[in-house]
Formats: structure tokens, C-alpha cells, sequence
């Protein structure tokens, strides 16, 4: 056994030896990295610390509330929700009180049996169950359960569309934001069709057309068209009126939405060229295997009259809600574009404001940084120009941007939105581990990937319970904040219920803080 051992121990001391003379040698005589032609050995140390340091950051030096984009405690309550349907916690939060938005509770809050909440139909799931914790293992294991949905009454549901021929009813505030087949993988994509589906809302398509992905689980479909045109287009790149009925008349595609920019990259979209299979190609109608960038905008829209009338003529073809999603910097375009509307008497069936802070999409650090106000500053402007010229019950607001737990989905539907949707959080709730790697094909949990190889780790059948249990689980945590500010169901959260607190202790109402936006 001695003898294994020294063996062991002269082969190990032999590689190092080798390793360091084979770097001494071909670092020495490199002439890209100056630290490597000095320090060759420590340079590689070096190297290979600023490789793992986001991930010792992320789990063993960044405190739970530091993490960016997301913190430690936000994912977790993202995985806590999907895996065992709970947001329970304890000994109280590590909120720092800092200026911000803060929820206005009453002194009299309601009760469960006062909400208006439907739980008359169960939804059958899966949830895990931790039967022993150690510190190198855990032991759990997952059981069928059925839970309450928590859905909107009928009373309270949204409407898209009403004078429509298809108008769009919905029983959820929450759903999932655009993310198309091919930024993230086949099995990523039938995971969340499946458990939105089961659980009872939306998903958005993204910009990347109709997949058969996106219809595994039969459930409500937002299409959105970018524009690349893709699914929508003729071989030439053109819109093809044909093309978009063909879309239209498949029964699970309740809207249409225009995606004018996101949060992520204000322009086009962008995939690269080891992401574009065959299939994918086919699907937006494009060259497969070569890099993939969508115009920065319609070619054909131009104006605030280009945009309202082909919204106009889209609704009129599909005879299905329109809408359109923005990026928000210039309070005079948005109210230029609220006067176009009056004008011309054509009003979107909604308009999804997205944050700066959105960020799916592949995109430039100057674009991802720098361009676009953050969503608690953008979403007021929108609601607050259209209320005040009067046309605020016309249409809905879809707000988006970071919104992955109730009291932020709270705060956004005070502070104008209708509907929230939800990118990140729903990727995690499927597997994502934040390795940021989402642009290079390279997702090391088979999200955003298309790489068979790499898609394996996602198992579909697991997952898709996940996300399930977390669209229910956040709609069970808005009618507790409803209970606890005065009123019957989330979807009547208004500007009352929601307060700024300022660094020096005193507080503003959001109505003047409207004002001072828009004015």
C-alpha cells in the first residue's frame, strides 16, 4: 500500500515539474501577456482565479444581498418557490431601509375568506420534500400534490381585445417575457411551455417565431414579431400578410406584440452563428449556421402614425389583441406617440414597458449598461401621460424588468402595470445557474443552448413542475400583499398602496411622483 502511495506521490510531483517547465517555456517566449513572460507559473494561478472568481464570488464571498444581476437571496427564493412551492422564511429580512419604493399596508387587513380568489379547480404538481440535510449531502424526495391555483376570479380578470373577434382573457398577472427558441434550448423552451400551460398563463415567443417547442403544452401564446420578421416574413425578409393569418389561426397564439426594443439591447436581436441549427433557420426563415442580426427597428415603421397603423392592420387581419413593447427614455415621445393615438382614434390592445434592467438578450455592455431607464422610472412616465390625456382605460400595460418576487410584481402594478411578465426568473426556475454564458452556446445546465450535448442536464419531465409551482407561488404571495394593503384581489393594487421613501425619512406619494416625471 506504501508503494501505491509513493508512486502516486513521485507521478504527481513529476506532472507539476513538467507542467511548470512546459508553461516557463512557452509563456518565456509569448509575447501577448506581459505577466506570463515574467511570472509564468503564478501568472497561470493567476489566470485561472480571474476564471473562477465569478463563481467563488457568487457562493462563497458575496453576501446573500450583494449578487449581480441577481443576489444570492433572490435566486433562492426563485429555487425555493419552484422546488417546494414555499417562500416561508424567518427571523426577519436583510433588507437594508435605503430610499425606494415601499408597500402601504393597512391597519386593517382582510381576510382569506374576504379575497376574491378562485380555488375552484386544483392544480396536480410535483413537490419536493427535504427529508435530511447534511452538510455534503441532502436527502429529498418529491411527491404529487395538488395545490390552489390562486387564479383571478372571472370578475377580476384582464381583457386584451374586447370589441375583438379573439379577445384575450386572463386569470394570471403574471407570465412569462419573450424568449425565443434558439437563445434558449428546445428542452428549455418545452419545460416552460408545459408548466405555464399546467399552470394556467402565458408565454411570450420572442422575437425567434412559432416553435413546435413553444406548443408542447397547448397553453396561451404571446407571438411577438421583432424586426427580423422572423416567422412572419417572406423569402425576400418582407412582412407577409399570408404568413401572419398562418400564425394567427393556430388556436394557442391569443396576441400579437411588436417588439420596438427590450431592456437587454435596445436594437435588433442578435444570435450567433453556432446557435443557428437547420431547424432553427428554417423556423425565421434564414441561412443556418451564419450570425443572425434583426434591423435595430421596422423598416417600415418610422413614426408614431407607421406604428398605430400597422397595429391597425394586424388586429384587423388576425382579429386578435396587438400590442407593442418599448424601451422608455423621452417623455415627450411617449407623449407624442399618446397624441398620435387620439388622432388617428387607433389605440394598441396594450404596451409592455420594459426596464433597463431586462437582460435575456445577447447584447453590447454599452447598450446592456448604459441605454434605457430602469422600470420603476419608466413605468410611471407611460401610465402617467396616459392618464393624463384620458386614455388609460383604452389599453393595458405589461411591465417587465426584474420583477421575480410578489412585492416587486406588487410595486410595478401600483405604480401603473396590468400584467407583469417575466424572463430570468422563469430561466431559473428551469435549471439556470447565472454562469452568464448565454450568448456563446456554452449554458453548463442545457438552458440557453442548443447544444444536444449540453442539453441533456435539463430534464424536461422535472422541471416543467417547477415552473408550475413558481407562477402559483407568486400569485399566492400577491393576494397576501392584497389582504395586507385593503383590497380584494392583486389586480386592484393602485398608486394608494405604494410609497417613496426618501434618504432623509420622508415619504412621497407615487401621484406626485408622476407628476414630477411627466412634467
Amino acid at each position: 500500500m506504501q508503494f501505491i502511495v509513493n508512486v502516486m506521490i513521485f507521478i504527481i510531483v513529476i506532472a507539476v515539474i513538467v507542467l511548470a517547465l512546459i508553461f516557463l517555456f512557452k509563456d518565456k517566449g509569448q509575447s501577448q501577456h506581459s505577466v506570463l513572460r515574467n511570472y509564468p507559473v503564478l501568472g497561470r494561478v493567476r489566470y485561472l482565479a480571474e476564471k473562477i472568481g465569478p463563481e467563488l464570488r457568487q457562493y462563497l464571498f458575496a453576501n446573500d444581498t450583494e449578487g449581480k444581476p441577481f443576489s444570492r437571496n433572490q435566486y433562492t427564493n426563485i429555487v425555493l418557490a419552484g422546488k417546494y412551492n414555499t417562500r416561508m422564511s424567518s427571523f426577519g429580512t436583510q433588507r437594508d431601509y435605503e430610499e425606494g419604493f415601499y408597500i402601504r399596508n393597512t391597519m386593517f387587513p382582510l381576510q382569506r375568506n374576504e379575497l376574491h380568489i378562485d380555488n375552484s379547480s386544483m392544480i396536480s404538481t410535483f413537490v419536493y420534500t427535504v427529508d435530511n440535510e447534511r452538510l455534503f449531502k441532502r436527502d429529498e424526495h418529491r411527491d404529487r400534490k395538488d395545490i390552489d391555483p390562486y387564479y383571478l376570479s372571472s370578475d377580476n380578470a384582464v381583457v386584451l381585445g374586447k370589441e375583438l373577434a379573439h379577445p384575450f382573457k386572463i386569470k394570471r398577472l403574471v407570465g412569462q417575457s419573450g424568449m425565443s427558441y434558439g437563445a434558449l434550448g428546445g428542452r428549455a423552451i418545452t419545460a416552460l411551455s408545459q408548466g405555464l400551460a399546467r399552470a394556467g398563463t402565458w408565454m411570450n415567443t420572442g422575437e425567434g417565431g412559432l416553435s413546435e417547442y413553444h406548443l408542447k403544452g397547448g397553453g396561451d401564446i404571446i407571438f411577438q414579431i421583432g424586426p427580423g420578421l422572423f416567422g412572419v416574413r417572406d423569402k425576400d425578409g418582407n412582412f407577409s400578410d399570408d404568413k401572419f393569418v398562418e400564425m394567427a389561426q393556430h388556436k394557442e397564439v391569443k396576441a400579437f406584440e411588436l417588439k420596438l426594443a427590450q431592456g437587454a439591447k435596445t436594437r435588433g436581436g442578435h444570435m450567433e452563428a453556432n446557435k443557428v441549427t437547420e431547424e432553427i433557420a428554417q423556423i425565421r426563415n434564414i441561412e443556418p449556421y451564419k450570425t443572425v442580426n434583426s434591423p435595430n427597428r421596422f423598416e417600415f415603421i418610422n413614426s408614431p402614425e407607421d406604428l398605430l397603423k400597422f397595429v391597425d392592420k394586424i388586429r384587423q387581419l388576425g382579429q386578435k389583441p396587438v400590442g407593442f413593447k418599448i424601451v422608455v427614455s423621452k417623455v415627450e415621445e411617449i407623449e407624442k406617440l399618446v397624441q398620435t393615438m387620439i388622432q388617428l382614434e387607433i389605440y394598441p390592445d396594450f404596451i409592455t414597458v420594459d426596464g433597463g434592467e431586462g437582460g435575456t438578450g445577447a447584447t453590447f455592455q454599452e447598450l446592456q449598461d448604459g441605454v434605457g431607464l430602469p422600470l420603476f422610472t419608466a413605468l410611471p412616465i407611460v401610465s402617467g401621460v396616459l392618464e393624463r390625456y384620458k386614455v388609460r382605460d383604452k389599453m393595458k400595460i405589461f411591465a417587465s424588468g426584474k420583477l421575480i418576487t410578489p412585492d416587486k410584481v406588487a410595486i410595478a402594478l401600483g405604480l401603473g402595470a396590468d400584467l407583469v411578465n417575466i424572463a430570468r426568473g422563469m430561466m431559473i426556475s428551469v435549471g439556470c445557474i447565472m454562469s452568464q454564458q448565454c450568448h456563446l452556446n456554452t449554458c453548463p445546465v442545457g438552458v440557453a443552448t442548443t447544444d444536444p450535448k449540453k442539453e441533456k442536464a435539463l430534464i424536461v419531465e422535472e422541471k416543467q413542475y417547477r415552473v408550475t409551482n413558481y407562477i402559483t407561488s407568486l400569485h399566492e404571495g400577491l393576494f397576501n400583499i392584497a389582504a395586507a394593503v385593503g383590497v380584494k384581489s392583486p389586480d386592484e393594487i393602485t398608486s394608494d398602496h405604494i410609497v417613496i421613501k426618501r434618504k432623509d425619512g420622508s415619504i412621497e406619494n407615487i401621484a406626485n411622483y408622476k407628476l414630477k416625471l411627466i412634467d
